[in-house]
């Protein structure tokens, strides 16, 4: 008898396991408008995932979408609504929305993406947020590409006069009023549109961080490349998550993420284009685009011509109650700390 009451009570345990519901399992879409071999997908937005899968014990998943779900200004607000989970984007694709980020987008300050990306971080976290510039969002990190340069299709740029006039593809942000200081005439146009536009000659030349002008075929028409000691320029990306998402995770969950998010996911960033750029400048030289660096009266000159482009973030930073120049010591100095 004994052992029937231990078989009937064997069988009720073992029913009742089979019967309860699996541990949760959350999978993040990310909404993805970049193609997949995009050092961006493929070397910061996929290891990034695959450590949030590791530190939340699988509980977690990050899966990036195959098809884009909006345009790359569209990014913030989608994922504000719900349309995705995860998102990323370039804060200058919606002028005057984002005020702070023109402390990263100047220039002189970092040949290391690393190195600026970490600082951005720092700022970012110690003294931007208190603008509340991503609000109804979880900002998982910010980071910058590496420096911008000149690439011309016709003539190398060694003076002030050789950029008199030049026809240049800008993106969004700070660089425009950088090519309008510099006596260049801005054109607008998306990266996947850029070969074309300077094949055509709609275009004199880009400004551009060296990953991108292979990736982008460009390595195909142009022929000079100027770079500027610090960058010519900055270009300030968010990743972030909707709120509602982040809610429905466990604290443990959240800790998890958080460890692998902000400065560490900066980090991961920056690592990724300046491995990245380094190898769009090897195959530049390989397909013998002529490269150098601005000599001190060439980035003298420029200086003279860019001084006092921070002030529009001064100002913002102000009217946000921030100390603007002291968060652009803290820039500087973060900066260097990371260089050493």
């Amino acid at each position: 008898m004994r052992r029937i009451f231990g078989k009937i009570a064997f069988a009720t345990a073992l029913g009742a396991m089979l019967s309860a519901p699996a541990a949760a399992e959350t999978t993040l879409r990310v909404s993805n408008w970049l193609p997949p071999s995009h050092p961006i997908v493929r070397d910061i937005l996929e290891p990034w995932g695959r450590q949030v899968e590791e530190a939340t014990g699988g509980s977690v998943k990050v899966e990036i979408m195959a098809s884009p779900i909006g345009k790359p200004p569209a990014q913030f607000d989608l994922i504000k609504s719900g349309a995705a989970d995860i998102g990323y984007g370039v804060h200058g694709y919606t002028p005057g929305r984002f005020k702070l980020t023109p402390i990263v987008e100047g220039p002189f300050l970092s040949d290391s993406a690393e190195a600026l990306s970490v600082a951005y971080w720092k700022v970012q976290d110690a003294m931007l947020s208190k603008a509340n510039e991503h609000d109804g969002v979880k900002l998982l990190t910010v980071f910058t590409h590496g420096p911008g340069a000149i690439y011309t299709t016709a003539k190398p740029v060694t003076s002030l006069a050789d950029m008199e006039g030049l026809k240049m593809r800008i993106g969004g942000g700070v660089v425009a009023e950088i090519a309008k200081r510099l006596g260049m005439v801005g054109v607008q146009a998306p990266s996947p549109q850029v070969y074309e536009i300077l094949s055509n000659g709609v275009a004199d030349g880009i400004l551009f961080p060296a990953e991108s002008v292979p990736f982008f075929r460009i390595d195909e028409v142009i022929r000079y490349g100027t770079n500027v000691p610090g960058g010519l320029y900055n270009t300030s990306f968010f990743v972030i998550m909707n709120q509602q998402s982040w809610d429905k995770l466990t604290d443990a969950e959240k800790a998890a993420i958080d460890k692998v998010s902000g400065e560490a996911l900066a980090r991961l960033a920056g690592q990724a284009w300046d491995a990245a750029d380094e190898a769009g400048t090897k195959v530049m030289a390989d397909k013998g685009v002529a490269i150098s660096v601005a000599d001190e009266a060439l980035t003298a000159a420029i200086a003279e011509k860019l001084a006092g482009v921070e002030d529009g973030f001064l100002a913002a930073a102000r009217d946000a109650g921030i100390d603007g120049a002291a968060a652009m010591d803290m820039l500087k100095g973060e900066i260097a700390a990371a260089t050493k």
